[in-house]
């Protein structure tokens, strides 16, 4: 909905070099204004900033309008002692409940969703963020208790990221704008081979980290935050029978979805579906129609006409192997609504590319982002400010063929075994599904640690780049471990005790791919390019809680017919009544672009543009002549990896253009500054959290 940005002077120490005092007026707020001018793109109807009295505390705002559209709603916000300030980038739902109850202690200055978590705040402190429903990303500041609170969405829908500068802490919904207040931005090579930023905190930009999904950050007084977790994901119990019915659990299902789109109907602007060929977004469309013909509005249409919803979707060619544009047609058809589709062409593809990564902070090597960008503008060309789609299903159901395998590592002693015998699973898996990467070769520690279920090998198979030779002494030995560790020791506990390996593969795939690549590269990130607000009603923690506690052999089940696995089986059973024949029975296909292009094409042109010598050696950790190699395997031999791999490459070169990181170069200061910092990290672990500004819990 909108972008947001934050400051925060931290304690000075004496053995913190970088610490600078200079709290000049008129230099923070032009550096809070050109912060904002970067995202201008995100809230383009006004823009706001605040700063405390001393000027060590400072909110900028720049807003998208959605609800309540009068200068009311625009912020910061602030309660009438003028001590509680906040910015809040997302929607919140049941906002009419919160204003109902807490009217009487609390002077609401505007109708605006955001303008609650004020007063939420006043009523329950710090606690109130559970309260919350929606995609949100959000900074208060209490100048009574001198706490500072950031917070952001279960899911990472919303961005939010922070570092430490000149001793300010800086909190952004992109990373971009932090460069007006000095950041100088710096590769982490480390990360980027472990492919750290697809699943951890830190960036692939050293000291650049992120909330992570249903976390929070706390300072008082100026000291060091530390970060929590204020919800997570959990499932039940793998050997404790589900009492419901399968009627009762399709007719809740039904129910929680159906309340969910209705609460993202609600806009005071025009609001619109993205449809695919597939379940999620045909379901979405369906359940619109439904709730429009039973008396719902959409958005700011009061009229009650089907005929004035508009679907939009992506057509990348019939040759492609990847369109669905007839399927969506087919859908809209019998829904009763016009179907706009937007046809990417690769030069349309080319003209996107860099503007993508940059836009994204997130260098996918797909071309599906180009594709969800053009799409937005298709729609914000329409008026439309809000659009409803389909992401958080597959996690939810099983739809992912990673996740089909996992059925079978242990029985299903929740639910009852089918009255049918299946057959080898090895042939289950239908013809044309995506390749499952094969998995690693890691420790049986941690293949036990994961009870055999992670999800690694395709976070790992993401990229693979040619990386210069001398930045093997940095790579992990064992990356699959690292990821594992992450998750703590309650998730780990509970994935190799607790949960079934079905749910333990849909945990980890929620909080890595879905989280840190389709919110950011096919998702908010790309969306907000042309002000589309996107709210996916399948990420409703209404809709989580109840769905993680259905069987698994209730999400993917066994067709003896067909004598294959369905996917979402529960959902599709959920959906009937919203959805064709042809899309209950069809299969899942992932939202990937076109992956094969000739050389002498205008992507290929884009690319070795990027990837001149020059370029190239300026990131300083890439091989030039494996580089070379790979171009001409991806483009010229049609090599999928190699391919990817010149792509990923040519998005880290647009990094490197337009954030300015210092060059890597492997000499002998660099690695010396290298072990330093492994010495600093393990004996002074005090001294760097004051430092550094930051302290996990």
């Amino acid at each position: 909905m909108c972008g947001l940005t934050a400051i925060l002077s931290l304690d000075g120490r004496a053995n913190c070099p970088q610490y600078d005092n200079n709290t000049d007026p008129e230099v923070l707020s032009e550096q809070m204004d050109e912060s904002l001018e970067l995202v201008k793109h995100r809230g383009p109807d006004a823009r706001g900033q605040w700063f405390s009295p001393d000027h060590r505390v400072g909110l900028g705002h720049a807003r998208l309008s959605i609800i309540d559209l009068s200068p009311a709603g625009n912020q910061p916000f602030h309660d009438n002692e003028d001590t509680v300030h906040a910015v809040v980038n997302g929607e919140l739902y049941d906002h009419e409940k919160y204003r109902a109850e807490l009217a009487h202690e609390y002077d609401f200055q505007s109708n605006s969703d955001c303008e609650i978590v004020i007063a939420l705040y006043r009523h329950y402190g710090i606690s109130f963020v559970s309260k919350l429903r929606g995609e949100f990303a959000l900074v208060l500041w209490d100048a009574k208790r001198k706490l500072f609170f950031a917070a952001r969405d279960r899911y990472g829908i919303k961005s939010l990221y922070y570092t430490v500068v000149n001793n300010r802490l800086l909190v952004a919904t992109e990373m971009k704008s932090f460069l007006p207040f000095g950041w100088q931005p710096e590769w982490s090579v480390e990360n980027i081979l472990e492919k750290g930023w697809l699943w951890d905190s830190q960036m692939y930009f050293k000291g650049v980290y992120r909330l992570e999904p249903g976390q929070y950050m706390v300072s008082l007084d100026f000291k060091p935050p530390e970060i929590n977790t204020y919800w997570n994901l959990d499932y039940p119990d793998k050997k404790t029978p589900v009492p419901q019915t399968e009627e009762e659990i399709i007719l809740k299902l039904r129910q929680l979805l159906l309340e969910s789109v209705k609460l993202r109907l609600r806009a005071d602007v025009e609001v619109g579906i993205y449809l695919s060929g597939g379940l999620d977004s045909s379901a979405i469309a369906g359940m619109t129609a439904y709730l429009i013909k039973h008396g719902e509005l959409l958005g700011n249409d009061d009229t009650g006409d089907i005929s004035k919803m508009s679907c939009y979707t992506i057509r990348f060619g019939k040759d492609s192997g990847v369109d669905e544009s007839d399927i969506a047609q087919r859908t809209a058809d019998w829904i009763g609504v016009d179907l706009h589709p937007v046809t990417m062409t690769e030069a349309e593809i080319a003209k996107r590319f860099e503007d993508t990564v940059w836009y994204t902070e997130a260098p996918i090597p797909d071309v599906n982002g180009m594709g969800r960008i053009a799409v937005g503008e298709l729609a914000h060309s329409h008026g439309k400010k809000v659009i409803l789609t389909g992401e958080g299903s597959d996690e939810h159901f099983g739809g992912y063929p990673d996740m089909l395998s996992k059925m079978f590592l242990e029985p299903d002693l929740s639910w009852p075994p089918p009255p049918f015998e299946m057959s080898d699973s090895s042939q289950m898996f239908e013809a044309g599904r995506e390749a499952i990467p094969p998995p690693l070769n890691s420790p049986a520690s941690t293949k036990r640690m994961l009870n055999h279920s992670s999800v690694f090998a395709r976070v790992s198979s993401f990229y693979n780049l040619p990386f210069a030779s001398w930045t093997a002494r940095y790579a992990l030995d064992d990356p699959e471990t690292a990821f594992a560790e992450h998750f703590g020791g309650q998730v780990l506990s509970n994935i190799s005790e607790k949960w079934h390996p079905l749910h333990s593969a849909s945990y980890q795939w929620t909080k890595s791919i879905l989280a840190n690549y389709i919110l950011r590269y096919i998702g908010d990130g790309a969306d907000m390019v042309h002000q589309i607000e996107t709210r996916p009603p399948f990420l409703d923690h209404h809709v989580t809680e109840f769905a993680n506690q259905i069987p698994p052999s209730l999400k993917i089940r066994y067709d003896p017919v067909n004598k294959v696995l369905r996917e979402k089986y529960i959902l599709r059973e959920a959906m009937r009544p919203f959805i064709t024949d042809e899309i209950m029975h069809r299969t899942k296909r992932a939202y990937l672009g076109p992956s094969l292009y000739r050389e002498d094409g205008a992507l290929y042109k884009v690319v070795k543009r990027l990837l001149t010598e020059e370029n190239v050696k300026r990131l300083g950790f890439v091989d030039w002549n494996q580089l070379q190699d790979h171009i001409v395997r991806g483009f010229g031999e049609g090599d999928q990896r190699c391919f990817r791999s010149s792509l990923f490459v040519a998005q880290l070169v647009v990094l490197s253009r337009r954030f300015g990181p210092h060059s890597v170069e492997h000499t002998s200061v660099y690695a010396q500054a290298q072990a330093a910092e492994e010495v600093q990290r393990g004996t002074q672990a005090t001294t760097d959290a004051r430092c550094n500004g930051v302290h996990w819990v």
